[in-house]
């Protein structure tokens, strides 16, 4: 078998069996492959695409490079949650909880953030002493005693995605459906879960700008798990302003605290109560999701789900009391108000430049290899369709680099537009695709 052909049959639109796909991942992760040849490869795809058996293969080889998670021992229905990120994202935080409380147990494996989305494992990191990298024996024992345990992803999870995806990012073949399905499918189908949740963003905030496209991505990864025998389902949301009011790791954390006291924001709460329900249905608890909304509503106006989340907390070696004591967390420097230099209701907030703003302001990391400031970020004041009067605080910027106060303020001012007759803010959740199909709400 010849790289050559393999890329000479995918450039001319032809279907690769799995023995070439499988030749090829192995041979890449390896080593053997060069660079070159599947640049090639991978521009060849972006062009041509994949059929739904390749793109299946294409995971399963990906998954097949490297360890295969065995979560065995933990008794139940393991199910898994993915978000494909955005602004202001701090579901996991509540939702691990939330679900862990009604009686699922939650196996998480978490990645960290880069560019202007953050990732669940630095949030965690912000609580003192919160150890995001337990090995797997304590990982399933915590799931065990507690319900829920939330790590850092392994470094031989998947190793092939991770030389593909690099080379993807300097190759201008990131935004392709196959390969972002499978690069997605194959690190939650390697982390061993029974079944998987999906929380597919779409907006301004979101890699998946339109709806449409989000909903060909949730369809193509709902197939893949099908394909491979996982029970998957996709729900579409809205990332067309950031999620809740924080933007930044510490400050997240407290919001998320927040919800489960059932004091957060009004949007974050009703996206966790249904991608829970959600949950609640692939662990086969529940038939439907207002049955499963009505025992998570209990779970967490009864305060069991904060409960579970100072048991997570202290399981993996955390200081529980931050949930009473918000001074625990990592404090910022400068706490500066953004003002509004006019009045009028808010029609648009780009939620991709308030994410670069708390990455400006330390909250984020522009390679792998960056430190962040884990008090720093943005709390916004003002969210769509609010209204604003003119000198009132749009948002409030933590940081303790003063010298980028100026920068981040001018990120938040041009993110936000201001119109003079009231807006209505969009749908939270446009629809779910499943083994049923796409329903659009």
């Amino acid at each position: 078998m010849r790289m050559y052909d393999i890329i000479a049959k995918k450039r001319d639109g032809m279907e690769l069996t799995g023995d070439e796909i499988e030749f090829w991942v192995k041979g890449y992760t390896n080593g053997t492959i060069p660079d070159y040849q599947i640049s090639a490869l991978l521009m060849a795809i972006f062009l041509k695409g994949m059929s739904k058996r390749e793109i299946v293969d294409l995971t399963m080889s990906m998954v097949e490079s490297g360890e295969i998670l065995d979560l065995s021992n933990i008794s139940g229905i393991k199910v898994d949650k993915h978000s494909t990120g955005g602004v202001g994202d701090k579901t996991t935080l509540v939702l691990g909880p939330l679900v862990a409380s009604a009686g699922v147990p939650v196996a998480k494996m978490s990645g960290r953030g880069l560019g202007h989305t953050g990732g669940t494992i630095d949030k965690l990191e912000s609580i003192p002493g919160f150890n995001t990298q337990i090995d797997q024996k304590k990982f399933i024992d915590c799931v065990n005693k507690v319900g829920i345990a939330i790590v850092g992803q392994t470094g031989n999870l998947v190793p092939a995605d991770k030389k593909i995806y690099a080379l993807r990012d300097v190759t201008a073949t990131v935004n392709n459906i196959p390969l972002i399905a499978s690069s997605i499918m194959s690190k939650k189908i390697a982390a061993g879960s029974d079944a998987i949740l999906l929380d597919v963003k779409t907006g301004s905030g979101a890699f998946m700008k339109d709806v449409d496209t989000a909903f060909e991505l949730a369809r193509e990864m709902v197939e893949i798990g099908m394909g491979v025998g996982k029970d998957v389902i996709a729900v579409i949301s809205d990332m067309d302003q950031p999620l809740g009011y924080a933007v930044g790791n510490s400050l997240e954390v407290m919001e998320a605290i927040d919800t489960l006291k059932g004091t957060g924001p009004q949007d974050l709460t009703d996206l966790c109560l249904t991608l829970g329900a959600y949950m609640l249905i692939l662990s086969k608890k529940v038939h439907s999701v207002e049955e499963g909304k009505v025992i998570l509503n209990e779970k967490l106006q009864s305060g069991e789900a904060l409960q579970k989340l100072s048991q997570l907390i202290e399981s993996q070696g955390g200081a529980k009391a931050v949930i009473n004591n918000y001074n625990l967390f990592p404090q910022a420097k400068y706490i500066v108000d953004v003002h509004s230099a006019t009045e009028g209701y808010i029609s648009h907030i780009d939620s991709e430049k308030i994410g670069i703003a708390s990455l400006v302001s330390g909250a984020g990391r522009v390679t792998k290899e960056s430190s962040i400031d884990l008090s720093a970020g943005i709390v916004l004041n003002k969210k769509l369709g609010d209204n604003v009067a003119k000198n009132e605080a749009l948002a409030t910027i933590y940081t303790n680099n003063e010298s980028k106060i100026n920068e981040i303020a001018g990120l938040i001012l041009t993110s936000y537009r201001i119109t003079g007759e009231p807006v209505q803010a969009n749908n939270l959740i446009y629809g779910v695709v499943d083994k049923n199909g796409m329903q659009k709400f």
